[in-house]
């Protein structure tokens, strides 16, 4: 899914209403468009943004930090994977 949607290629078809939660919940804290606060802790902005996926790159720094901590919080709530491609590494959502 993920080098699909690097590539360009997005799945058509209905919102995951869970994705679309996420997001809106992660961006009323860490907006991806302008203004932005001083924390912010995006890398590129805006967040690309499927009907079955958020992408986000995260800066390398301690402004992060915030950030991780609320998108492992709002993965569990929703019941999403995190996908790390740096790590190859899938962290699954509590049961």
């Amino acid at each position: 899914m993920f080098e699909r949607c690097l590539s360009g290629s997005h799945i058509e078809g209905e919102l995951d209403e869970r994705v679309v939660k996420f997001y809106e919940r992660l961006r009323s804290r860490f907006p991806d468009r302008p203004p932005y606060p001083q924390d912010h802790p995006w890398m590129s902005t805006p967040l690309d943004v499927g009907i079955d996926h958020v992408i986000m790159n995260l800066s390398f720094s301690s402004r992060s930090d915030a950030a991780l901590k609320m998108i492992t919080e709002l993965a569990a709530e929703y019941h999403l994977v995190i996908w790390d491609p740096q790590g190859q590494e899938a962290h699954l959502p509590p049961k």
